[in-house]
């Protein structure tokens, strides 16, 4: 059955597309949720008269999907997690949590489900993450899981060893 897209639909096509779908999903998901419209002769005459609209939303989108690729693009993002021993975390990091640092962070809104993590990330350290910000545009961040407790630790440890050095030059000069 033949479909005109009212709006961008991932793997199909964006709006103003006409394609070809299977009766059954075009008439009991892409209509309903008005996705698209049958592509009857008035639907594709009214396209045809509102193709030059589309195209001038479809050129500004391009441009704002560049704009945040070339903000996104290589910026280093922190997440808080808990890492146990050996740099294994409890648990793991999400799309929606990379999402919320990257808002608080960059100050940038990226839709979770656009971000393209493949397996979990269950290890602290940095991690390559793509973002698909539009059609066959992307971005990759990196993201930083942990990093910043295994720091802290650090200096906790380095300020332990400096007290017990001072405590054993206190005793030492006390003798």
């Amino acid at each position: 059955m033949k479909v005109v897209l009212l709006g961008e639909i991932k793997g199909k096509g964006g709006e103003g597309d006409v394609i070809d779908v299977a009766q059954g999903y075009a008439e009991n998901y892409l209509i309903p949720q008005k996705l698209a419209v049958a592509a009857t002769k008035g639907n594709l005459k009214q396209l045809e008269e509102r193709r030059h609209n589309i195209e001038k939303r479809e050129a500004v989108r391009l441009a704002d999907a560049e704009a945040l690729k070339a903000k996104l693009d290589g910026q280093k993002v922190a997440v808080d997690a808990k890492v146990g021993e050996e740099g294994v975390l409890f648990g793991s990091v999400t799309a929606a949590m990379i999402a919320d640092a990257v808002k608080a962070q960059l100050d940038v809104d990226v839709d979770r489900k656009r971000i393209e993590l493949g397996k979990p990330i269950k290890v602290a350290g940095a991690h390559e993450v793509s973002i698909s910000i539009y059609r066959e545009i992307r971005t990759s961040i990196i993201v930083l899981v942990g990093v910043e407790e295994e720091a802290e630790a650090e200096v906790e440890e380095t300020e332990a060893a400096a007290e017990e050095t001072a405590e054993v030059e206190t005793e030492a000069a006390a003798e």
